[in-house]
């Protein structure tokens, strides 16, 4: 049997292992042949270590390296010697050294890749990525995100340990409630015609482990949302779940804080401080129109509806009379900004319903625009004071209804971001926003629906506000904002079993459905529920940002495509139809369907 236990990974040796004994094994990364001499780069996921194979030493391995191709897996024995002088490679944490061989086997040879593995700068289509897979980490910076990952998860644990948090595992198999999600439902095949439902969040056990006296829970938990996908999202996804009994906001953020400095500190070197910024959602909203701001650039939104009402500017006075506001933000240097550009930028608005877009140029000879004929010069200086502008910047100006006014500049204000090079990606800007909306508006059922989850406790000073005006009460929620990405999303819960009722009440559930959905939770909370509140880190999304991609898929190891597919394993499938008949579960296919 070949030996192939390793001595040392391939990342290992250095100058002054020379002389040393020792055996590699690992994937052939490249091969060369110079002259009768062939080098081979052996590679693991620890570095590479440069093989020689000399015709004059073991002409029988010379043979055998000879036929070697990229990936094959070999081992060998051989002996640290320094490279010849002026074939050092600087690059390599090994490049001082190299290996000659005395003992060689080939464990096993690979196909041609359909990309290549030791080329990473080229370009490889991303579907062609996930359906090899395997091979695709084994480029390396699939790997890199991995034990960057590995690293966080490691700390988070032995941080929430500190603070006195235990890790407890809950169900997968649950049942299926309301969380803003679709579930992903499995059939029981004991109890036909019934289905689990596989967990949103572990939203309703964390809180029974609070009733339970547990007093601090987290884990690291998987979690599953049949929603449509985008860049930052996934059907299976990973939180870093905690509840605290007893606690306030006021408790739990410094532990929160502690918990990301930790991990940014000791996984990128990042210094942050605490206390984090915050911002209430109403002030992000107004400023940046969103709530979750990227706050390493400017170009803050601000309200000139006062202004713009003593115009005779027709569009802005028509957009005031219906409600609606006007509002406008300052490019820095924005004067560079063609005719051409704005008209892009006019045609980027329109995607979210924003009709038109004003603007003004503040040139070395004075404002410039279309529009500034419609204002007075007390009233257009009154305008520039109030965005900050000077000599050199452009203002943008628009009015809409305030949903499609925020989400309209919010898309504006992040594409100009990129467009000029404003954003530091070296910066790292945590933000609470708090003070959520407890309620939001279902026009299609004409209803109040959850803007965060039913459990959610309203702020307190707004209580009153649940029998007189409901939908201007705000809740006791909380998001952690970095960089413009949601992380982290939490709230201090309804411990008291009447107020749930009241909840449930404005949310029109019959006592049928909210015994249906929630009965068990409600009992429980009738024996006796501390005060308590909790958070849930996006734990994929975390990890996109600190290894800095744009991509979620780069940071799981066996991810889906945005058709939430697995194109390695070709999942979703179709079962068998044993499968199927003893679930009984019957399939309609187009033809029954008629």
């Amino acid at each position: 049997m070949v030996d192939y236990q390793r001595t040392h990974t391939c990342g290992a040796l250095r100058k002054n292992d020379v002389g040393s004994e020792i055996r590699l094994s690992g994937w052939v990364h490249r091969r060369r042949d110079h002259g009768g001499l062939i080098f081979i780069d052996l590679r693991d996921r620890y570095g590479l270590t440069q093989i020689v194979f000399r015709p004059t030493d073991h002409p029988e391995f010379h043979e055998k390296a000879s036929h070697l191709r990229g990936e094959w897996v070999i081992s060998v024995k051989g002996k640290v010697i320094p490279r010849a002088e002026g074939m050092i490679n600087p690059s390599l944490k090994t490049g001082e050294i190299e290996i000659e061989v005395l003992e060689f086997a080939i464990l096993s040879q690979a196909k041609t890749p359909p990309f290549s593995i030791c080329d990473e700068n080229i370009t490889v289509n991303e579907e062609l990525r996930l359906k090899y897979r395997y091979l695709d980490i084994r480029r390396g910076d699939v790997t890199k995100r991995l034990l960057v990952r590995h690293r966080a998860m490691l700390l988070t644990r032995n941080y929430l340990d500190k603070q006195g948090f235990t890790e407890i595992t809950t169900p997968i198999l649950g049942k299926s409630s309301p969380e803003g999600a679709r579930d992903y439902l499995i059939p029981s095949r004991i109890y036909p015609g019934s289905f689990y439902a596989l967990p949103q969040a572990p939203q309703i056990f964390k809180q029974l482990l609070m009733i339970s006296g547990m007093d601090r829970y987290f884990q690291i938990a998987t979690c599953f949302r049949d929603e449509d996908l985008r860049a930052d999202r996934q059907p299976e996804f990973t939180q870093i779940d905690l509840e605290m009994s007893f606690g306030t906001q006021e408790t739990l953020f410094p532990i929160l804080e502690g918990l990301m400095i930790e991990i940014f500190n000791n996984c990128k070197g990042i210094k942050s401080t605490s206390p984090f910024r915050h911002m209430t959602y109403h002030d992000a909203m107004d400023k940046y129109g969103t709530d979750k701001p990227d706050l390493r650039f400017g170009m803050e939104f601000h309200d000139l509806s006062d202004i713009a009402e003593k115009s005779t500017f027709s569009i802005f006075l028509d957009e005031l009379k219906r409600g609606n506001k006007v509002k406008g933000f300052c490019v820095k240097g924005g004067t560079d900004i063609s005719r051409k550009m704005i008209d892009e930028h006019t045609l980027l608005v329109k995607k979210f319903g924003l009709q038109g877009l004003a603007w003004i140029k503040l040139k070395e000879s004075g404002p410039t625009s279309t529009i500034t004929k419609f204002f007075e010069e007390p009233l257009l200086d009154s305008l520039i004071k109030r965005v900050g502008a000077e000599t050199g910047d452009l203002i943008f100006l628009a009015s809409a209804p305030d949903k499609i006014l925020c989400q309209s500049l919010d898309h504006l204000r992040r594409h100009l971001a990129n467009k000029r090079n404003l954003i530091d990606p070296t910066r790292f800007e945590f933000l609470w926003i708090t003070d959520f909306p407890l309620f939001q508006w279902d026009a299609e059922s004409q209803s109040l629906a959850c803007e965060h989850n039913p459990f959610t406790s309203p702020h307190p000073d707004d209580i009153h506000l649940l029998d007189t005006d409901p939908l201007s009460a705000r809740s006791a929620a909380y998001d952690l904002v970095l960089n413009g990405y949601e992380v982290a999303s939490g709230a201090c819960r309804i411990y008291d079993s009447a107020l749930q009722d009241k909840i449930f009440t404005l949310l029109k559930l019959t006592p049928e459905e909210i015994n249906e959905r929630f009965g068990f939770f409600i009992e429980a909370l009738k024996y006796g529920t501390p005060p308590h509140l909790g958070l849930a880190f996006g734990f994929d999304r975390l990890m996109m940002i600190l290894t800095e991609t744009d991509n979620i898929r780069d940071v799981i190891a066996f991810p889906k495509n945005q058709q939430a597919a697995d194109l390695m394993m070709s999942a979703p499938s179709e079962a068998q139809k044993e499968q199927l008949t003893e679930l009984k579960i019957h399939i309609h296919d187009q033809e029954e369907t008629k």
